[in-house]
């Protein structure tokens, strides 16, 4: 059903490296579309580039120091007790899925996904709640280890501890063999970027990706016509709205006159005082050259300008 890789004493640059061979649970909700953090074009690059990216910043390692707290929480909660595997997950029959665990529930045909949240995202875990993304990185290693049950337990920062069982789902996990096979081969094999989405991600991906630019190169616009002509409608209408939404602040303004702060039953508005100390570089290029010199960095980057012919 699936072959086993060892991790043990794997480098963290080394273990990066091996899920670049594959669809890994945490990438199965931003191939699915669902992950608000992350993108099918971000997953691409990750897979077609020896780039590799290494997320260090405070809710990453909250959440790695953790880790082993919250599998304790969970086995307190349920009785049950999970141990470490020590291997990646390759299944044999779709080998373009892997799976790294957290933990495996001993005696049971189950395995642990740990999660953090903070307090702000509690609403995302209430009344059962699993964040979608989550939920497919359950189903995914379900779906590469053939176990048939999938425990996701989350500590709520401050606020509490929670967890859920989620059962095999034939169908949903079908389907998302489907579309990881389809990413990965009709993208991933064949080079191909997938499609954009919109989302940030997608547009800083974009802009890492293409950074160079020809200095000369021109191409011949074709088949943009009707999306340009939409997305000129789409401006006209933004600026509608935001000139709507001025003049609402500016009917506050007028009401609140002097007052700083007004509130009812459902708002509050705050229209306060703030000093803000700004460096002057204009004056100081003027009259201080050598330190401009000395504290001015060049950054290069693409701008993105469209106009009427």
């Amino acid at each position: 059903m699936y072959e086993k890789i060892p991790t043990v004493g794997l480098s963290h640059e080394g273990w990066l490296q091996l899920r670049k061979q594959g669809i890994g649970g945490s990438d199965a909700g931003a191939v699915c579309g669902l992950n608000p953090y992350s993108s099918k074009m971000r997953v691409f690059v990750d897979k077609t580039t020896d780039e590799i990216e290494t997320l260090d910043n405070e809710a990453v390692r909250i959440g790695n120091d953790l880790e082993q707290y919250v599998a304790e929480r969970f086995m307190e909660a349920t009785g049950s007790k999970v141990r470490r595997s020590n291997f990646m997950y390759r299944s044999k029959e779709h080998p373009f899925m892997i799976a790294d665990v957290d933990r495996l529930v001993v005696g049971e045909d189950a395995g642990l996904e740990c999660k953090t949240a903070s307090a702000y995202s509690a609403d995302k875990w209430a009344d059962g709640k699993i964040p979608l993304h989550y939920m497919m990185q359950c189903y995914h290693y379900m779906a590469v280890t053939g176990k048939r049950t999938w425990y996701i337990a989350c500590v709520i920062l401050g606020r509490g501890f929670t967890y859920r069982k989620l059962i095999w789902d034939d169908t949903l996990i079908q389907q998302l063999i489907e579309i990881e096979r389809e990413f990965w081969e009709g993208h991933v094999i064949q080079g191909i970027m997938p499609a954009p989405d919109g989302s940030e991600d997608c547009d800083d991906i974009l802009n890492r990706y293409f950074r160079d630019t020809k200095k000369s190169g021109m191409i011949e616009l074709v088949g943009f016509d009707e999306k340009l002509d939409r997305r000129a409608e789409i401006l006209s209408e933004i600026e509608e709205l935001q000139t709507e939404q001025k003049r609402i602040d500016q009917e506050i303004k007028l009401y609140m006159k002097e007052n700083e702060l007004a509130a009812n039953d459902r708002y509050r508005i705050s229209w306060s005082s703030v000093d803000t100390t700004r460096l002057d570089t204009k004056r100081m290029r003027q009259e201080r050259p050598e330190i401009y010199a000395d504290y001015s960095k060049t950054t290069s980057s693409r701008r993105f300008t469209v106009k009427a012919a």
